[in-house]
This record gives structure tokens, sequence and C-alpha cells, in this order.
């Protein structure tokens, strides 16, 4: 009789992951979203000589509220990106306890399950990525504008990768990639300090202060972009290359090897600068939220 009993406490701690995450999805695109803008015109085009300069560009010519360009796709999808995320992470994270017997999660395990809830993540944040990307680099103004939204923009894509999602599926595998990397460093840098703390200060993980918990979840950003950034670049550039005759990388690998030559390795750091801005406040805001929100619910 243990096991239906097992399965539904399984079944309600899921469903408390993904309910946090999700949570901490919403306060990840509000916080960030106008950081985001800055990086992705910094990484697709070369009309910005720095970060501050993109940023005046955008405030004087489209106003603030083009700050907030392309929100309403990640607001929807971001949620379930995240949640997806930490859900898959404490599904891989609770096989391995159970695996081990009892002894810890070495911080190899902790880099294998945020790999695979990146990859489990990549099959929705690679789409809402792609269209995100093409609201925030389309011409501003009416007469200029390419989409009238997201719903639009995902009926172009899809018409002009040649009918199917296959458009809107562009620049997927070097998400994948992106995905499995940058996840795998998140998740596995936040355990090892929360985990420090603890030990250190000889209290449960439950007792850490939630100033502890932003400060490791900002630094945890870091470390994710840092390692994963050229990933980034590359999707980037994949994901606002025209169709047909307009397109430039033919694929990830081209993509690369094409970035390489015109602007070498600095080509893949492109945006760095913001990108590292957005990351701490970001990545701490989710982590908090993250966990306060189990901590309630719990």
């Amino acid at each position: 009789m243990a096991e239906p009993v097992a399965d539904i406490a399984g079944g309600a701690q899921a469903a408390k992951d993904l309910f946090s995450g999700a949570v901490g999805g919403i306060a990840q695109v509000l916080i960030g979203q106008p950081f985001d803008i800055v990086k992705v015109r910094l990484q697709t085009t070369t009309a910005y000589p720095s970060a501050l300069a993109a940023a005046s560009s955008i405030y004087k010519t489209e106003g603030p509220r083009a700050f907030y360009k392309g929100t309403l796709t990640p607001l929807l999808g971001i949620g379930a990106c995240v949640s997806i995320q930490f859900g898959a992470f404490h599904a891989a994270r609770r096989h391995l306890e159970a695996r081990n017997a009892g002894r810890p999660l070495g911080y190899g395990q902790y880099y294998a399950a945020g790999a695979f809830a990146g990859v489990a993540n990549s099959i929705i944040s690679g789409p809402i990525e792609h269209v995100r990307i093409r609201l925030q680099t389309q011409p501003h103004g009416a007469a200029a504008r390419l989409y009238d939204g997201p719903w639009d923009c995902v009926r172009k894509l899809c018409a002009q990768g040649g009918g199917g999602v296959r458009g809107l599926y562009r620049g997927e595998a070097v998400t994948v990639l992106r995905e499995a990397q940058a996840y795998g460093l998140w998740f596995m840098s936040f355990e090892w300090m929360m985990n420090a703390d603890a030990a250190r200060n000889g209290v449960p993980r439950s007792e850490i202060a939630s100033w502890k918990v932003a400060a490791y979840g900002g630094l945890a950003g870091e470390a994710l972009w840092l390692g994963s950034y050229p990933f980034d670049v590359v999707k980037s550039k994949m994901q606002t290359d025209g169709f047909g005759p307009a397109q430039r990388y033919k694929t990830m690998r081209d993509c690369f090897a094409q970035t390489f030559r015109a602007e070498g390795m600095r080509g893949f750091w492109k945006g760095i600068g913001p990108t590292l801005l957005r990351a701490m406040p970001v990545s701490a805001g989710t982590f908090a939220v993250v966990e306060m929100t189990m901590r309630a619910i719990n």
C-alpha cells in the first residue's frame, strides 16, 4: 500500500515545483525584459557602439515602452519555461538521489540534472525566444513593422520556413546546446552555494536568509551566461536571419564559422556587458521567488 501514497506525494511535490517555477518565471520576465532587448540589438546589429548607446537610442527613437517590446510572448511562455526548468531539475535530482541510495549528490550530478532541465525546457524556449527576438528587432513604426504581434509572427515564421513549424524552430540545435550548458551551470552553482552555506552555518536549507538566496541566485546567473554566451550569440544570429535567398546562415556550424571569420572571438561575446548586468537581478529574483514560494506552499 506504500506505492500509491508515495506516488501521490511525488506528484504533489512535482506540482509544487512546477507552480513555484511558474511564479519565478513571471518575475524573471518583468525584471529582465529591458536588459534583454538591449542584448539582442547588440548581438544582431553593428549599429550601436555600446550597451549605453543602444539603450539611449531605443529610448529616444522608440520611447520607453520599446523596452518591453515582445513581452507578451515571454510573459506567457517564460513562466512555462521556468516551471519546466525547476520541475525537470527536481525530478532528475530525486531520481539521482534514489540511485545514490542515501549518498549525497555530487556536483556533476547536479550539473546533469540541470542539463536535463535545460534540454526539456528547450522544446518550448526555442520557439518562444525566436518570436521574442523577431519582435524585438523588427523596424520601429507601424509602416515598417513586419509582424502585428506574437501570433502573426508565429504564422509568418511557419509560412516562411516552408510550412509547418520548421521556420519557428530555426536555431533549435544551438538552443539545445545552450540550454544544457546554461542550466547545468545555473543549478549546480546555486546548489553548491546553498549547500556550502547550510554546512558552514549548521542550519537547514529552509532557514537560509532570503537575501542570501537572492545573492546566490544572482551569482548563479553570472555563471550561467559566462558558460554559455557564445551559443546564445549564434542562436540570436540564426533567429534574426532571413529566409530563402536572404538567408545568410545555413547551419549552426556555418554561423559559428562566419561569425569567427568576420569578427574573431570578440564576435561571440558582443552584448555580454548588459547580459551580465541583467543576469544578477533576474537570476536573483527568480531563485528568491521560487524558493520563497516553495517555502510558503510547503
